[in-house]
């Protein structure tokens, strides 16, 4: 049996070569936990495959699914490619009574909190600009406009930490996964995600 609470939504946020898509993993790896799929219309990468982490759609096919009102939010990216987010990952989690684990950028974060005001949401930042820069030139996919372009959208991505629940330091990978499964657990227990629990606990005491 499933219940119909609105699931608990984890905001995961960080420039590009922050650490996040490892740091979502660590998520993931805490039972009760479900995926929330991307679309996006930049083409897949070498090592990606379409279903794992995003589902890649054409422009048009894109906007259609604007149109016909599917994401729960959407973004354009660095003026060029769009990413969203399907509502029926949030309905599924809500079916299957688990926590749905969002991995999007600022924009995208902002138009979720403005529906889902109990999401929390998680920064995810790097341990310095030098730092930052190494992992991006360590991919080996990136031509320098790119880099820079990138490194100057984490400045300016990172201006956006206040509006964070959580701001995790990704300098130590063990010690900051620890930190974000710490910070789903005790979303768990926030007192607003369990009124109807208590209330029901509260009750077999006679109120």
């Amino acid at each position: 049996m499933t219940s119909q609470r609105d699931p608990r939504v984890l905001i995961v946020s960080g420039p590009s070569g922050s650490g996040k898509s490892t740091l979502v993993k660590k998520l993931l790896e805490l039972p009760g936990t479900l995926l929330s799929i991307s679309c996006t219309t930049r083409r897949p990468r070498s090592n990606e495959r379409d279903g794992e982490w995003y589902n890649f759609v054409s422009a048009e096919e894109f906007e259609r699914m604007v149109e016909r009102g599917e994401f729960l939010e959407h973004a354009r990216v660095f003026g060029r490619h769009s990413y969203g987010t399907p509502r029926r990952w949030f309905e599924e989690a809500r079916r299957k009574a688990l926590d749905l684990v969002l991995e999007i950028d600022v924009q995208g974060a902002e138009q979720v909190k403005l529906k889902l005001r109990d999401a929390v949401a998680i920064f995810i930042l790097p341990p310095s600009r030098q730092e930052l820069e190494t992992r991006i030139r360590a991919r080996g996919a990136d031509s320098e406009e790119e880099i820079a372009r990138r490194l100057e959208r984490a400045r300016q991505e990172m201006q956006c930490y206040t509006d964070y629940d959580y701001v995790v330091v990704n300098d130590d990978l063990e010690r900051a996964g620890r930190e974000v499964q710490a910070i789903a657990l005790a979303a768990r227990c926030a007192r607003a995600m369990n009124d109807e629990r208590i209330r029901k606990i509260l009750d077999s005491f006679g109120g």
